[in-house]
């Protein structure tokens, strides 16, 4: 089969961190803590808000949409990774690879539209405080849930296809524990561009165009409270904004990470990138629980009920 110069792969071959297989099992206790506390940790903000009433407000259903984002993207990657380090099995068929791709993808998609949501929704919250229930109300709340979904679905939708039409030449090793779509591409022999274009697309109208508006709604939040005229009301204003701006760094700098390492030090340990890269989709699930239940009092409040439940 890889002496032929095309061939239908029924398998790809997933990589861990090579030179260290030795190290394995080391390996298993962190990466299973940390899947551990990232589907525990989501779970328990999604169970706390649907079950205090109280937390039905537009910021913690924006909060339930990230939470559950994050689960999707933990989920995706989970059965391959520890698959990987605790059973040494690294071979995922075409069909499972790409329906990992489909769902790793979809869920990153929905989880930055998610934070660029609850960027929105400060800025409201800060601008016009009064009117702020008014503007984001349960129905549109709902109806921009429904949206980010569907704009995840709608752009990778065609994305498997296009890589099911293609021939595969040359060898099915894929460089990272799980598949993404940047991976699968360099391996056909046919015309990948419309891939490649359709790729681009994707990650110009979402990562980036939605990083650009974060960042544009943290300009017009900071410039709406300096001109709050108490030192206090500034405090108090820029302190409801400290939870999402540490969710938007954690998304965000694991990912201008691993993309300047992928850029600028290719030659550097391949087991570095790798590890880098499993960081990278793993670091915001695990530490946005934990952050939002240390600096939410609400939150905190509805963990301590969840467990302590009051007789």
């Amino acid at each position: 089969m890889f002496n032929s110069s095309q061939f239908n792969p029924k398998y790809f071959l997933l990589t861990g961190l090579p030179g260290l297989e030795a190290l394995y099992p080391w390996f298993i206790v962190p990466f299973c803590s940390i899947y551990l506390v990232a589907l525990v940790g989501n779970s328990l903000v999604l169970a706390v808000i649907r079950k205090n009433t109280t937390l039905h407000q537009p910021m913690y259903l924006f909060l339930a949409m990230l939470a559950f984002a994050e689960l999707g993207v933990s989920a995706s990657t989970l059965p391959t990774v520890l698959g990987i380090f605790l059973f040494g099995a690294n071979k995922i068929c075409f069909e499972a690879c790409l329906l990992q791709m489909f769902s790793i993808h979809c869920f990153s998609i929905m989880e930055s539209g998610v934070l660029l949501a609850m960027s929105v929704d400060r800025f409201v919250a800060i601008y016009n405080p009064l009117r702020y229930t008014a503007i984001l109300t349960r129905p549109r709340i709902a109806a921009t849930g429904a949206a980010l979904g569907l704009k995840s679905v709608m752009l990778m939708f065609p994305l498997p296809f296009l890589l099911k039409r293609l021939p595969f030449c040359g060898h099915n090793v894929l460089s990272h524990s799980y598949c993404l779509h940047s991976d699968l591409i360099q391996l056909p022999c046919g015309d990948t561009r419309p891939n490649s274009i359709l790729g681009l697309c994707i990650v110009t109208s979402t990562f980036g165009l939605e990083s650009l508006l974060i960042l544009l709604s943290y300009v017009l939040i900071l410039y709406t409270v300096l001109g709050i005229t108490s030192g206090e009301g500034r405090c108090k204003a820029l302190n409801t904004c400290v939870s999402h701006m540490c969710a938007v760094l954690v998304y965000y700098v694991p990912m201008i990470s691993v993309a300047l390492v992928h850029r600028f030090m290719k030659h550097t340990v391949p087991a570095l990138r790798l590890l880098l890269a499993n960081i990278y989709l793993l670091v915001p699930p695990v530490l946005n629980p934990i952050i939002y239940s240390v600096k939410t009092k609400q939150i905190r409040q509805g963990l301590i009920q969840l467990f302590l439940p009051r007789k």
